[in-house]
């Protein structure tokens, strides 16, 4: 017939052996289930770190506000638009107190840089109050060159006169945008942004009678 197999009897080294083997499978075993928790882990924290979603960046920047969805809307477009004009403004002025010649060098000069100062003032208070009321201000100058409706003068030379009248009339202009921003702010309700607008409107004003005066032609009475 056929032989039986005979499988020797484990020795007590080959059962220690086997015994090893199955404690380092085991630890091994327990070492990769916890290094996958630690990857599930820092995987989780990573989702947690990403970047929101657009809605979600959004909603971390409103303002907690009284004012309705669309009056937000409607006041951050129009003091946006104020802030666009407000540096392109302020940056004509400056090139024209850069450039200014002639023998009224000084007057012009001073004059020109003191309007330019209060028109860089006022920006920070217009951009601030679309934050408070939860809207988002401008980002970069590309955002202003595209929103602004002052037109740039880049010529080499302006005669000094033309400067102060081409200013005077950038600043009426900026004048009636103001006062259609306030009508925008009353349609809403939105009383302290009037507010503000009014203290702008007054300003400009101020910088369009001080414009007007100096180009008035002097007079034989020496005023």
């Amino acid at each position: 017939g056929a032989a039986l197999a005979f499988s020797p009897p484990r020795t007590r080294w080959q059962s220690s052996g086997r015994a090893a083997w199955m404690g380092r499978r085991l630890s091994q075993g327990k070492t990769d289930m916890a290094k996958s928790a630690k990857e599930k882990s820092a995987t989780a924290k990573l989702a947690k770190s990403a970047p929101a979603k657009p809605q979600a960046a959004l909603a971390r920047l409103k303002t907690p506000t009284d004012l309705g969805d669309n009056a937000v809307k409607d006041i951050a477009a129009v003091l946006n638009r104020l802030l666009a004009d407000s540096f392109a403004l302020y940056l004509k002025t400056k090139n024209f107190h850069w450039h200014v010649s002639g023998p009224h060098f000084r007057d012009y000069h001073l004059l020109l840089d003191e309007q330019a100062a209060e028109i860089l003032g006022a920006t920070d208070d217009i951009a601030e109050r679309v934050r408070k009321i939860g809207g988002q201000t401008l980002k970069s100058v590309n955002q202003i060159a595209r929103m602004t409706t002052v037109a740039p003068n880049e010529a080499d030379y302006v005669e000094p006169a033309d400067m102060l009248a081409e200013l005077m009339e950038d600043n009426k202009a900026f004048t009636v945008a103001l006062r259609e921003a306030h009508t925008v702010a009353d349609d809403h309700e939105d009383i302290a942004t009037a507010s503000l607008i009014e203290n702008w409107i007054d300003t400009t004003e101020r910088r369009v009678w001080f414009l007007f005066e100096t180009l008035r032609p002097a007079m034989t009475s020496g005023h």
